[in-house]
């Protein structure tokens, strides 16, 4: 009789690092994503709990550490008896915590096959989010004894380098009592840093003997670094000082758009909120969509004018639907109005011809789109597959150029529903301080779902159809890129909140506390 044999499953015990998920490697990505089962220490922050639970496996089950070291390691052995993939998930590196230390011991003592995957160590890596270098002798830790620290020798890393301790906020006052009392000078430079990583960094400067009082207000693990690195904040700090950071930006877009936008803005230091305005539904009758494809096929149109990335989305849905690809586009031209919707024709393997060099928009496009010469052009058709509520500027604009036009329903746009109540009064209140437009729909929607932005909020609009749209609802357009795409939106944005930054510290005091300029850039020099 032949036994089957149980699957084996592994142990690992993963490093998160100091909370940016962007800062897990490529290892502990592997193990993660690849985890049945996924045991996570309360430091882990959420928003790194999230991206990981969105790659990890549908059936994955995520569940907090309880207990002492020998229970995490009961739950993770019988996990891998049972043939299960485990992982004990911890902030910063594994061998920082002594607990996960014992937790390694026990299940080394079995034969389960496990694994360490180090992490950035939060001591070290919030320092250099926080702009301190820890030159010369370096000491970085991440402590959960306090009682169990060497005061002496932390002097002493002092005297000779830098100091970066990753510790509880409750904890400070001990700290601080520890380093004085083992000779440390209390005007020695401390920074103290809470979300270390995250999207609400923040660093406090101030001395040993008093950088307790500075850090009032500050919870949860902290991160503190002493001596001579903490002077070179001013010319380091970098997470902190992205020209968006702590700006909270409403980004009113379809759900599929928004992502995009939103980590762009994040690469800014902005903390996005996106808020659907616009749901895409399928035209009420397809037939118009049904002979757009099968006119393609045939050889009926010279050219296809994509005006959006949805447009782009809903012909080639339904070139899937006939089992059409890429290849039935041969001898028509394709033009694009803005980057993003070429990206998406070139997603499919296909390179626009025409692209507007100027303004992106429909008078750009005409601007550059040539009039129909029956011998050059011997199809003198244009298919343009559009949403149900575009306006007629293209196509006119095309049949005064000499070519027949068939304006075809390819999507329609719907209001999306109305986000919950504390957002609407958000938008209301001036819980924003900024919100991007993308198109004339979006602004209609927006004030149509959720009320007007409150006029201390930064409105920038992608081109000068949505500028207008936002003017006669009453809104104050303040930024609008030189060219209609996401990146330069974004850019722009960004460019302007470093003009008000540079405003603002030109100012005398007296004067910055009279400014109407609000959001977080001005707050800091208040």
């Amino acid at each position: 009789m032949t036994r089957t044999r149980k699957p084996v499953g592994r142990i690992a015990f993963v490093g998160a690092g100091p909370g940016d998920p962007g800062l897990l490697t490529r290892r502990a990505h592997d193990a993660l994503v690849d985890a049945d089962q996924v045991v996570y220490d309360r430091g882990v922050p959420e928003s790194l709990l999230d991206v990981v639970r969105a790659e990890a496996r549908e059936d994955a089950q995520f569940t907090p550490a309880e207990g002492a070291p020998g229970d995490v390691a009961k739950v993770l052995i019988s996990a891998a008896r049972s043939g299960q993939n485990a992982v004990h998930l911890v902030a910063g590196d594994p061998f920082g915590h002594d607990s996960v230390v014992k937790e390694v011991q026990a299940v080394a003592r079995t034969a389960a096959h496990f694994e360490v995957v180090p992490g950035v160590g939060q001591a070290e890596g919030v320092a250099a989010y926080a702009g301190v270098p820890l030159p010369g002798v370096r000491t970085a830790a991440d402590v959960e004894d306090v009682g169990a620290l060497d005061f002496e020798a932390l002097a002493g890393a002092v005297q000779r380098g830098s100091l970066a301790l990753a510790v509880d906020a409750g904890d400070l006052a001990a700290i601080r009592d520890g380093l004085l009392a083992a000779g440390v000078d209390g005007t020695t430079d401390v920074g103290v840093t809470g979300d270390g990583t995250g999207e609400t960094q923040y660093t406090t400067t101030s001395t040993v003997d008093s950088f307790v009082a500075a850090a009032l207000g500050f919870t949860g693990r902290v991160v503190l670094t002493v001596g001579e690195g903490v002077g070179q904040r001013d010319k380091l700090s970098w997470w902190e000082n992205r020209p968006l950071y702590g700006w909270k930006v409403l980004v009113p877009r379809t759900k599929e758009q928004a992502g995009a936008m939103s980590a762009r803005l994040r690469a800014y230091g902005a903390i996005p909120c996106e808020v659907p305005t616009i749901a895409v539904e399928p035209p009420r009758t397809p037939a118009q969509m049904e002979r757009a494809v099968k006119g393609l096929v045939d050889g009926r149109y010279a050219w296809v004018i994509f005006t959006s990335v949805n447009a782009v989305r809903a012909v080639w849905e339904k070139f899937a639907e006939h089992g059409l690809d890429a290849r039935h586009f041969g001898g028509v031209k394709i033009a694009c109005i803005g980057e993003a919707t070429a990206d998406a024709v070139r997603a499919f393997g296909i390179q626009p011809e025409l692209i507007p060099s100027g303004e992106q928009s429909s008078e750009g496009l005409l601007a550059e789109f040539s009039p129909h010469d029956e011998v050059l052009d011997p199809v003198g058709r244009v298919l343009l597959p559009r949403a149900d509520i575009a306006t007629e500027t293209l196509a006119a604009g095309l049949t005064e150029r000499g070519w027949e036009v068939d304006d075809v329903t390819a999507y329609r746009t719907v209001r999306a529903a109305p986000p919950p109540a504390e957002i609407r009064d958000a938008i209301k209140s001036g819980g924003f301080d900024a919100v991007l437009f993308t198109s004339s729909s979006t602004v209609r929607n927006l004030v149509g779902i959720a009320g007007k932005p409150h006029a201390r909020t930064v409105v920038a609009v992608i081109g000068p159809k949505t500028a207008e749209t936002a003017t006669e609802f009453g809104l104050r357009v303040d930024v609008q890129p030189p060219h209609a795409s996401v990146p330069d939106l974004v850019e722009a944005l960004a460019g302007y909140a470093v003009e008000l930054r540079e405003k603002l510290a030109a100012m005398p005091a007296k004067q910055r506390r009279g400014s109407k300029v609000q959001g977080p850039t001005a707050l800091r020099f208040r």
